[in-house]
């Protein structure tokens, strides 16, 4: 279905190829995996199946890539369409109508299919992917997870024989992931549509992959079975870390498999408690903000119901639910920018309520970044936009690092007359870190700050949040990342329907719960090892006796 000869794409202003020589073949009914540090060449992999590597992208293509017969040299996008599907990593960028039901129909109206035949496969998926309360809603009106699945659909409606698939479950929550994953394996089953998919949470996906396509960095690919590929990768899951660390073999990829595996090794961590996950705290631990009866409409229906929360320094908070639940809202309420109907803010040392501050003292109390760092900047190049950032941070009155002095700590190396669109997600995301820090807030609000991250940036992130809260800052995290959360989070709080349904020390809440307990605390439970650096002492420990 899928053919890539001695495939090389190099851009004009790249020094080595994006890709070198690949030699690929995806069969239909194929699942395919592909697994990669950032910036290694996966979106180019995936754009390459559709054309728009090199047709939009530019660049220079060598080799042959055919697809159902169709070498995308002589066949531009357009004339892939009706045989592949392509979710991007941001779906709004990919939006082109106004509502969830006009969306789903819209590729269904390119490739002049029946209306009665649109009709139903529009009915089909807004209940196969849990849409149908929202069918008439705007989509700048929806969350970030809720956009991702209208994208996810609007592609599915078209039934393609091919779908490429970048980053598909990084704004899920892990219900909703889990519904996403389980209808495109029954496409693969049932229907034998060929699925290419990149994603960073591997932990989601790689039980259901048939092959994985493992770009290293240098623009090669090596392509095998994905218990082989993944035993000696640079890039595995939490279930491949603790699965090497504990020496089993086979590999296990799911669940299921390795807790089968590590029955022995339950045994012997009956009864020994793990170590801290996180370093001590410090010990004045006060209430930095404190929100009082906090709620948010949006065209009269409540997206935070009256929610009380006080948020301590040098304590990192995990705000966790499902899609729609109100957290983003939640976060851009405290931080004074966000409609709020009612309810009041208070942060240490602010002048007052956020909401009723310029916008240099807001700043100053409480930074916030959004789902998309990228949002945030408007400026040519990094350094004006640092520049930037001291100006405003000197106009309040902040007293702190310059901007350039903070993203060298937290991303050293960038240089100064680099584009900011240019900068990969986890450079993006240093930079806006940058810049919000520049102002000093004694509170920071992070939104999604895991998406388009692979593990290594992850655990990069952890070192910085870990910084931030040893300095006395509070830092509040909205995600559905659970392995994150159980590495970087000392708190966590979920929300349902706006309200605040569990708030409690990040053991005892993750652990309790089978939706949000991360793959470690599964294979393990009844224990409360939560990562698998929680478990590699006892493992080393008994080796040396």
């Amino acid at each position: 279905m899928i053919t890539f000869d001695q495939v090389t794409v190099r851009y004009d202003d790249a020094p080595e190829p994006a890709l070198r020589d690949v030699d690929l073949t995806v069969e239909e009914g194929e699942l395919c995996l592909v697994v990669g540090h950032t910036g290694v060449g996966k979106s180019t992999l995936l754009g390459a199946v559709n054309g728009l590597v090199p047709h939009f992208t530019g660049g220079t293509l060598y080799g042959r890539v055919v697809v159902d017969g169709r070498d995308t040299a002589h066949h531009p996008p357009r004339e892939l369409a009706d045989v592949v599907g392509v979710v991007g990593q941001d779906p709004v960028d990919g939006f082109v109508t106004d509502t969830v039901e006009e969306e789903l129909a819209y590729a269904m109206e390119q490739l002049a299919i029946p209306p009665a035949t649109m009709r139903k496969r529009v009915e089909e998926t807004l209940d196969l992917l849990g849409l149908a309360d929202l069918r008439h809603r705007a989509l700048h009106e929806l969350s970030g997870g809720q956009q991702q699945r209208v994208a996810i659909g609007s592609v599915l409606t078209a039934h393609p024989r091919v779908l490429v698939l970048d980053e598909p479950t990084s704004a899920l929550d892990p219900t909703a992931a889990e519904e996403i994953l389980a209808a495109v394996t029954r496409l693969v089953h049932d229907l034998g549509v060929t699925v290419l998919m990149a994603e960073h949470r591997l932990e989601r996906v790689v039980q259901y992959a048939d092959r994985v396509v493992h770009l290293s960095g240098d623009g090669r690919a090596v392509i095998g079975a994905p218990a082989d590929i993944l035993r000696t990768a640079t890039i595995a899951p939490p279930i491949v870390e603790l699965g090497r660390v504990a020496g089993w073999s086979p590999l296990p990829l799911s669940v299921r498999d390795a807790r089968r595996a590590a029955a022995p090794l339950r045994t012997r961590l009956a009864g020994r408690p793990p170590g801290p996950v996180r370093p001590a705290q410090p010990t004045d631990t006060h209430a930095l903000l404190t929100a009082r009866g906090v709620t948010v409409t949006y065209r009269g229906v409540p997206a935070v119901r009256e929610v009380d929360l006080d948020v301590h320094a040098g304590e990192v908070t995990a705000l966790m639910g499902r899609n729609g639940s109100g957290k983003s809202s939640l976060l851009w309420a405290l931080q004074g920018s966000g409609p709020r109907r009612a309810g009041t803010v208070k942060v240490a040392d602010a002048p007052g309520d956020p909401h009723t501050l310029s916008a240099a003292e807001a700043r100053r109390a409480v930074g916030l970044v959004p789902q998309t760092p990228a949002d945030l900047l408007y400026l040519e190049s990094v350094k004006q936009e640092l520049g930037q950032a001291d100006a405003e941070s000197a106009a309040s009155a902040a007293v702190g690092e310059s901007a350039r002095a903070i993203l060298d700590r937290l991303a050293p190396g960038i240089p100064d007359d680099t584009h900011p669109r240019d900068l990969s997600e986890g450079q993006k995301l240093a930079l806006v870190l940058a810049i919000q820090l520049a102002a000093a807030p004694r509170v920071l609000l992070l939104d999604e700050p895991t998406r388009g991250l692979d593990y290594r940036a992850k655990a990069a992130l952890v070192r910085i949040v870990d910084a931030l809260a040893a300095e006395g800052r509070a830092v509040v995290i909205a995600t559905h990342d659970v392995e994150f959360v159980a590495r970087a989070a000392d708190r966590v709080v979920v929300m349902a329907e706006g309200d605040i349904v569990a708030d409690g020390p990040t053991t005892e809440v993750i652990v309790a719960s089978p939706v949000f307990a991360p793959q470690t605390a599964k294979i393990l439970a009844p224990s409360a090892f939560l990562t698998v650096d929680q478990v590699r002492p006892f493992l080393e420990g008994d080796s040396r006796r």
